[in-house]
């Protein structure tokens, strides 16, 4: 041999039609036109190039939850100013909690000041989703409202924004078809066959003599029974489980920073207050100050017998007894052995006044059946009732009204089956699930937060999402899936969380699935899941090329940029935003 070292073959040469940074088209379709939907109509159009997207509605407008329930109270259950997203501030709330009307209106101007009305398909319902092998795509079929026939489309990436609060949850009690009185849902409020003019919260006025009850104490049951107690002839309210009702005590913080006089207890900003708050300055401080109170309550706080646990529960436990100080025979049935937050923990307002008013009865007495004038209960007795109002909250079990099929005919239903060793819905960091590729979930198992608000969780999902398509479009991805082992150890890490917490304690809570396991909750706070959301593990997803024949790197095209090859654009793009370092002072 000589002294020259042998070289390898030459590979052969590759010729490129593209340069990097020149991305393809990519198809996205989103179901659902909520929060989720809305943010991620926002931040798909504002960051994804040469983007192709559709966003399905069923119902007939926007708004998800705040679309569905129109009933009378209804109303957020959080301070309005940490209920909106980050770079909207509404300057022009009229009540602490805003009501649902007002959501939906702020929802509405948000829609219409980015124009995504243009990429929103109103009543059309998704029925099926396929992943397509061969041709590296969802291909899905679509139905409009009223209407039998279908017509297909395709997406190359499917992310779902249903959301777990949207499809009502009628009570499993004997005889409730049968009731020949006025049945009603809170979710499905219509009463437009009741003779009689109805208020501005929709109540016919000819209920004024009638005997309606409600059945139900979550949020919706302490939002409508106030809502509705002054306005009925007489109130019963049915509500089997204890809860803990954080009532005024959620409002202190508010009312210090507004600077409210001790004793002004109004759910209504004054006009002074507005005016304060229409500065978008005093609006910032404001919603700060209020955020960082909501996440001050996480952490210590929802473990089981810890300090901070004891302490609210003392402090929610003597609020309750000052509340109920007339009628103090109603107190046993609002301080629960269970954690405070188990349930989901509400203000409650005007509440326990209507409890405490002459025309309100609270049966806690288990219920029987429905007979067709009335309740019967377990005990016996019966109560006669005009009207029934069903406040039993919504179908939490993440059955989609929809079918999902992922690689080799495997169903998400058949993923998410229940289990009794382990939760049946699980998804990885609550929003990818193996095996379903290139499928994305907002609003899915383990996402729900009792520290901030859903609403800061959605839209770092949806920042997730969309790095993930950029990911995807950038490299010349064909697919990306979550590998089986991280979403393994996920889901270890989500089971060994939450035994520790006041979350698996026995309460009756939609939380929980009907073996316990707590599927509906992120394990930690809101800034634990935002933290973890902006750190995105790339390396935890297995993904598929484009043109697999050309290797990993194939992305990198020609050898130059997409605005060197056309000769336009920003070629000095490195100088637009320079990570300028501070200049030590020792």
């Amino acid at each position: 041999m000589s002294g020259v070292q042998e070289l390898s073959a030459p590979r052969p040469s590759m010729n490129y039609d593209f340069s990097v940074g020149e991305y393809r088209q990519v198809k996205v379709v989103c179901i659902g036109a909520g929060f989720s939907g809305i943010i991620a109509g926002i931040r798909f159009t504002q960051k994804v190039p040469n983007l192709d997207l559709t966003i399905y509605e069923k119902e007939g407008g926007i708004g998800g939850t705040w679309h569905v329930n129109k009933y009378p109270g209804v109303a957020c259950d959080i301070p309005a100013q940490s209920y909106q997203y980050s770079f909207e501030d509404n300057t022009e709330w009229s009540k602490i909690y805003a009501s649902g009307a007002e959501i939906l209106a702020d929802l509405q101007r948000i829609v219409e000041k980015y124009k995504l009305n243009k990429y929103m398909r109103f009543r059309h319902e998704l029925t099926h989703a396929a992943w397509d092998e061969h041709a590296g795509l969802w291909r899905l079929r679509v139905r409009r409202t009223g209407e039998i026939a279908e017509f297909e489309d395709t997406a190359d990436v499917l992310f779902l924004g249903v959301g777990p609060l949207n499809r009502p949850m009628w009570p499993d009690i004997p005889g409730l078809r049968g009731f020949r009185g006025f049945l009603l849902h809170t979710a499905h409020w219509d009463v437009g066959n009741v003779d009689g003019a109805q208020d501005n919260d929709g109540i016919p006025q000819t209920w004024n003599d009638k005997v309606v009850g409600v059945i139900g104490n979550g949020s919706s049951g302490l939002q409508i029974v106030p809502a509705l107690q002054p306005k009925v002839g007489s109130l019963m309210h049915f509500a089997r489980s204890k809860t803990w009702i954080s009532s005024s005590f959620a409002l202190q913080k508010v009312f210090q920073t507004l600077g409210r006089a001790p004793g002004n207890n109004d759910l209504r900003f004054s006009a002074e207050e507005r005016t304060f708050l229409r500065n978008s300055e005093n609006c910032k401080r404001f919603r700060r100050e209020i955020e960082a109170e909501l996440h001050s309550y996480g952490g210590q706080f929802s473990i089981r017998g810890s300090e901070l646990q004891k302490i609210f529960a003392g402090i929610l436990a003597e609020d309750t007894k000052k509340q109920l100080a007339s009628h103090p025979e109603l107190i046993k049935h609002f301080i629960p052995t269970w954690g405070v937050s188990c349930r989901r923990l509400t203000p409650g307002p005007g509440y326990f006044e209507a409890l405490c008013s002459d025309n309100t009865m609270l049966e806690t007495t288990g219920i029987a059946r429905i007979t067709p004038t009335g309740v019967e209960l377990l005990d016996g007795r019966t109560h006669e009732v005009d009207v029934l109002v069903c406040a039993t909250g919504f179908d939490t079990s993440f059955r989609y009204p929809f079918s999902v099929v992922g690689r080799g005919g495997y169903t998400l239903s058949e993923r998410w089956a229940p289990a009794t060793d382990v939760a049946g819905p699980e998804a990885y960091l609550s929003l990818a699930v193996d095996g379903f590729p290139n499928l994305f979930i907002c609003g899915g198992p383990n996402s729900g937060v009792t520290s901030g608000s859903f609403v800061t969780l959605a839209e770092h999902v949806v920042g997730y999402v969309v790095e993930a398509v950029r990911k995807m479009q950038r490299e010349r991805l064909r697919s990306m899936e979550v590998r089986r082992e991280a979403a393994e150890d996920w889901s270890s890490y989500v089971r060994g969380y939450f035994p520790k917490t006041i979350y698996t304690d026995p309460c009756s809570s939609w939380f929980k699935d009907s073996e316990g396991h707590v599927i509906a909750l992120w394990p930690g706070t809101c800034l634990h899941a935002i933290y973890t959301l902006a750190n995105p593990r790339w390396e935890d997803f297995v993904y598929e090329l484009l043109d697999s024949t050309k290797g990993r790197f194939s992305w990198l095209g020609d050898g130059q940029t997409y605005n060197q090859r056309i000769g336009a654009g920003n070629r000095v793009w490195h100088l637009d935003v320079v990570d300028v370092p501070a200049v030590p002072t020792e």
